[in-house]
């Protein structure tokens, strides 16, 4: 077991960095984007969300609900986002896909546009941003086994109800997902400290340029979103552990 989870942050930095876009099966969408200040303004999460669908990819929105295969594994998944690089004439905007891991996978080639409406000038700079992914011709194909081997073996989680949850243990592999009470967010300089209500500090997350994603401090696992659910993925000694919280930030 302790040489598969070698082998497994060993692929973290090398294999994993290797993929390319056709690797992941999924996009996330956040449903704000740095440069809008409200959820989805001028609809600028669900056209992105359309385009990625459109060529091909399996777009969700951040607060969707999410397959199956996506909840058992978090980095089959790409987080998609629009950067926005606008100056006093222009609105330009550039498509980058990250791993689970923050990594960048991909970047666009800048989509601009000189109109002076603003849901005008987001949807023509995006649209023209993606033109880059058009030529992508996406096609998802998962990655060998020899480079799987060390993920499936390590990632295999049942979600089903909100109550504690036992998990058919696999040969070499255990996998515990519990439910817990509310949590608080308190602010600190590189992230949250998340409380209970005792108030008792849980962990530490610190802050990712990717939205509703945090590191878990002093822990190998991240911490995510998924609908009205926050998700904790890490690792307790050999033991894979998925707890999965209402978090009030």
């Amino acid at each position: 077991m302790k040489k598969i989870f070698f082998v497994f942050l060993l692929l973290s930095a090398t294999v994993f960095g290797q993929k390319n876009v056709n690797n992941y099966e999924y996009v996330i969408v956040p449903v704000r984007f740095d440069f809008v200040k409200k959820k989805d303004q001028y609809k600028t999460s669900s056209l992105t969300k359309f385009l990625f669908n459109k060529y091909g990819f399996k777009a969700f929105l951040s607060n969707e609900s999410f397959p199956e295969g996506l909840i058992k594994n978090r980095c089959k998944a790409l987080i998609g986002t629009v950067k926005d690089d606008s100056g006093m004439f222009n609105t330009k905007s550039i498509i980058e896909l990250r791993d689970c891991y923050n990594n960048l996978i991909y970047t666009s080639k800048e989509g601009k546009s000189s109109n002076k409406d603003y849901k005008k000038a987001y949807h023509e700079a995006i649209r023209n941003a993606f033109k880059s992914i058009e030529k992508l011709k996406y096609k998802y194909t998962p990655v060998s086994n020899e480079n799987e081997v060390a993920v499936v073996e390590e990632s295999q989680v049942v979600v089903k109800t909100p109550k504690a949850i036992k998990v058919k243990k696999n040969i070499k592999n255990d996998t515990k997902v519990v439910t817990n009470p509310i949590l608080y967010a308190q602010p600190i300089n590189t992230g949250y400290q998340i409380i209970d209500s005792k108030p008792k500090v849980v962990f530490k997350i610190l802050k990712t340029n990717v939205k509703d994603v945090y590191v878990i401090q002093n822990k190998n696992g991240i911490l995510y979103k998924n609908g009205n659910i926050w998700i904790a993925e890490y690792y307790k000694g050999e033991e894979n552990v998925i707890e999965k919280y209402q978090i009030k930030f």
